[in-house]
């Protein structure tokens, strides 16, 4: 609530003296004549000077009604416009065979999907797609702001869902781009995952990284797995389920001149907790602009209070002519 003319409100102060003064005057004055004999009035109406007393207080109220009318009392509604360009995002994710590694528990693929399924549950007015890849790459899931399609997207993520094996990176990058480059976001990101090197694919990765720079598209890569060995799994026809160990075969050097090139950064993930805390920096660092513009509609309430003073006016004329007469 707020008074849209509040140096109205000063004329209360010359309204309160005047009343005062009015009080006074009416409580000293008496009828101008003396009857010895009221009977002859009789239904005429009181004349005590107590009950004509109502005159002024309705003259006073409907002053009192006039000035808060034009002061005009208002009340508004708040409402906030956003204007938000969101970022377009796509998670490329490798799928190949040495992801199976259980260096990350429960194996790579898997923590992978979980801290990207948590990383998608974060965002806000963004739009986000999967790439999965091997020796070749598909479009997972097209770029949305349906987040939790995209969390079901990710969940259905497989290892040998390409039906092929091997690691095509800047096979990988390039539908990445195919997919970003027609975007109009503010900002356009790739956020690659792999635990290998590329040794497939028509598409060298550093020429894919200059391919998204040439559309404005920065590219973060996150190498995955332990140094040295790692445990993997291997199903064997007599004894079952047993583990052998493979070697690291991580191109961090080819993942860091990627991330260059796009001006993005380049982020290596040994254990789950690494790889959970890279997506809140990367969470932190993409984040959406909001901007928000306040509006207020007022509505006035000076219209009610100004028939109230007309009311208090006319009951105090038709009352100072019928019921409170005063005789001269």
């Amino acid at each position: 609530m707020r008074f849209a003319n509040p140096l109205f409100l000063l004329l209360l102060i010359p309204l309160a003296a005047a009343a005062w003064y009015y009080f006074e005057r009416e409580r000293k004055n008496k009828a101008a004549l003396l009857f010895s004999d009221f009977r002859i009035f009789k239904g005429l109406g009181n004349f005590s000077s107590n009950k004509r007393q109502v005159l002024l207080w309705l003259r006073a109220g409907g002053l009192v009604l006039l000035v808060f009318a034009l002061a005009r009392p208002q009340s508004g509604l708040r409402t906030e416009e956003i204007s938000t360009k969101g970022i377009d995002i796509i998670l490329c994710m490798d799928t190949s065979g040495s992801m199976k590694a259980e260096d990350l528990k429960p194996n790579r693929l898997q923590i992978a999907k979980t801290v990207a399924a948590d990383f998608v549950k974060g965002r806000r007015n963004d739009r986000l797609g999967i790439v999965v890849f091997s020796a070749i790459s598909l479009l997972q899931c097209p770029l949305t702001s349906d987040y939790g399609a995209v969390v079901d997207f990710m969940k259905s993520v497989e290892i040998g869902m390409t039906q092929t094996d091997g690691t095509a990176i800047g096979n990988a990058l390039a539908t990445s781009v195919d997919r970003l480059k027609d975007s109009k976001a503010k900002s356009k990101i790739i956020i690659l995952l792999t635990d290998g090197r590329n040794n497939m694919g028509e598409v060298d990765p550093v020429t894919a990284a200059k391919l998204a720079t040439a559309f404005n598209i920065k590219i973060y890569t996150i190498g995955v797995g332990t140094e040295g060995e790692a445990p993997f799994p291997v199903d064997d026809p007599m004894f079952g389920k047993r583990y052998v160990y493979i070697k690291e075969d991580l191109d961090e050097a080819t993942l860091s001149a990627i991330a260059e090139t796009t001006e993005g950064l380049y982020f290596r993930a040994t254990t789950s907790e690494a790889l959970k805390e890279i997506y809140k920096q990367i969470d932190k660092m993409e984040k959406t602009e909001i901007k928000g513009i306040e509006y207020t509609e007022y509505t006035d309430h000076y219209l009610p209070l100004l028939l109230l003073a007309l009311l208090a006016f006319m009951a105090e004329i038709l009352l100072n002519n019928s019921l409170l007469r005063k005789l001269p």
